[in-house]
């Protein structure tokens, strides 16, 4: 049975507008938008000091802006601090990418802002961003200026509004694809970034418009997603889930069962964006993304109250479910021919780790051997398009000779990682070094392994690295007073999605964590049938089998 709702949960369509919490306050108080102009005109211009809380630790966000976790505090005191005690007077800027499209001239921008104002570092996301460290309030306006100078922003990169939306890196060159997603995706970016009303959801809200045949933008963990399918009518258009998440409470994506038209994408997008702002819960934030609105009310109650209240009685044909992805990995990686007969070539940084100086180091290979177009993936890694036959090989050289590789071992290409505690006030442990060092490891000791396997290495219980849906996921942890991790095992998305098996009692300190993962994998080799999948044998696997090696009971 699904949760019931508790009485008074600050939903608008019900007339509940005193705001219940202080989240919902400062909103009220002034629109997130609007700490644009006081950055401009007054922080950058008397410095980090001058900032009104309630705009440093809140409206910020709405410009992407978070500032960074002050060097030394160990992950022991996370959460037992003030945010005042935490936080360093440096921020992390995320840049809006809709699609991961990119130009090379907007590559070199993000180049130009990491080695001028971040220290040369930047680091891509799983939601296709880039993310900036070490800017200072004075710098904001000018890598502002710099960003938009090519079309990129920060704008609603974070807060409670419509992130970045996802889309297939290929849309438009893979053959296989049911159908090129851009145009509403790029139709319906306008309508989030410019419309004042979506400016203030109940809590952040994630979008997904693709018709990958891989299913590559993680259809099952957005907000709402739109997945390409073969309509009734035998016209390719979408299939509409909603309510996916991760987080402390994760839930998997459901379907409506209406298909979607290209054309009207962005009007229903609006629909369920609108159905969120009015009827979503704003008393807790815990309960506060659509998936509980989703969990509480069913599909058939959501898909009418859509139809009826917010397209206008124009309600959605019945259509079908999208296929089975095939199996394998959805990143994209190596070298793979474009519909025109051109290739396309995607690449590994090491989990999303890159610098000004090696994006801009892409910038100029996308020229000489393609177009100039890059795309960045929901997996953290990066393609560039459009280059012909028979100078693939020369790029896959040159690519190698700046570490990006085309062809990483397992390991390196299934590895993923959040910012952790270098820069997240929210992490309890070290994750992109920590990650690097186990999948470097892994490869010496597992050489022959060549069975895909994903490693998804979080900094907290947050799921920013998706640890839930990982072959072995690993949620960072106070371990006997020492780092470690909390280990999930089996986490799936594809044909047969599913959260990872989390055994009781099963942590492992950092210091353990190689040797554990080496053992685990050994008894994968050692126990599987013909063919099975890790996240398959994990599922039937016996106990010992998945908690020897490392483990602490």
């Amino acid at each position: 049975m699904p949760s019931q709702p508790l009485r008074g949960q600050g939903q608008w369509a019900l007339g509940h507008h005193e705001p219940l919490n202080p989240a919902e306050r400062f909103k009220k108080d002034d629109d997130g938008l609007h700490v644009r102009e006081r950055i401009l005109n007054r922080y950058a211009l008397l410095g980090f000091d001058s900032i009104d809380p309630a705009d440093l630790r809140g409206r910020f966000r709405w410009w992407g802006l978070y500032t960074q976790r002050k060097p030394g505090i160990g992950g022991g005191k996370t959460g037992a601090l003030e945010d005042a005690e935490i936080e360093d007077p440096y921020f992390m800027m995320r840049v809006r990418i809709p699609g991961g499209q990119l130009s090379a001239a907007q590559v070199r921008a993000v180049a130009d802002v990491a080695k001028e104002y971040g220290r040369d570092l930047a680091d891509l996301t799983d939601r296709q961003n880039v993310q900036f460290h070490w800017l200072r309030i004075e710098d904001v306006p000018a890598v502002w200026a710099r960003l938009e100078e090519v079309g990129l922003s920060s704008q609603e990169a974070c807060g409670d509004v419509p992130r970045n939306m996802l889309g297939c890196p290929v849309a438009g060159l893979d053959a296989a694809e049911i159908l090129d997603g851009s145009a509403a995706l790029y139709a319906t970016n306008a309508v989030a970034t410019s419309r004042e009303d979506f400016a203030n959801l109940p809590r952040k809200y994630k979008t997904a418009i693709s018709g990958c045949a891989l299913q590559c933008t993680a259809h099952e963990i957005n907000d709402v997603s739109f997945v390409g399918v073969i309509g009734p009518d035998g016209e390719p258009g979408f299939d509409l889930w909603v309510g996916g998440g991760l987080s402390t409470n994760p839930m998997l994506a459901r379907r409506l069962g209406g298909f979607v038209p290209p054309a009207r994408v962005p009007t229903v997008w609006a629909g369920v964006t609108s159905l969120f702002r009015d009827y979503g819960y704003r008393r807790l934030r815990s309960r506060a993304r659509l998936k509980f609105l989703v969990a509480d009310w069913g599909t058939e109650r959501f898909r009418d109250v859509l139809e009826r209240e917010y397209l206008g009685g124009n309600g959605l044909a019945d259509g079908p479910p999208p296929p089975a992805p095939a199996p394998g990995s959805r990143d994209h990686i190596g070298a793979h021919r474009q519909r025109d007969g051109s290739y396309y070539v995607g690449v590994a940084p090491h989990t999303g780790r890159t610098s000004g100086t090696q994006l801009w180091q892409v910038a100029d290979l996308a020229e000489a051997y393609g177009s100039g177009r890059v795309r960045t993936t929901v997996e953290q890694k990066l393609l560039i398009l459009d280059v012909p036959e028979q100078r693939v090989a020369e790029l896959v050289t040159e690519l190698a000779a700046i570490d990006l590789q085309t062809c990483p071992n397992v390991f390196r290409r299934g590895t993923m990682a959040c910012t952790g505690i270098e820069f997240c006030k929210l992490a309890i442990v070290e994750t992109k070094g920590r990650a690097r060092e186990l999948y470097t490891e892994l490869g010496k000791r597992l050489p022959d392994f060549d069975t895909p396997i994903t490693i998804n290495v979080n900094g907290c219980p947050n799921s920013c690295a998706r640890f839930q849906l990982a072959d072995i996921g690993l949620k960072g942890s106070i371990v006997d007073g020492k780092e470690g991790f909390q280990v999930h095992l089996g986490g799936s998305l594809g044909a047969d999605p599913g959260f990872g098996r989390k055994l009781r009692g099963l942590k492992v300190t950092s210091e353990g964590l190689t040797d554990y993962v080496e053992q685990l994998l050994r008894n994968y080799q050692a126990d599987r049938a013909v063919g099975e999948q890790f996240a398959s044998w994990v599922r039937r696997a016996a106990p010992e089998l998945l908690t020897q090696a490392g483990a602490e009971s």
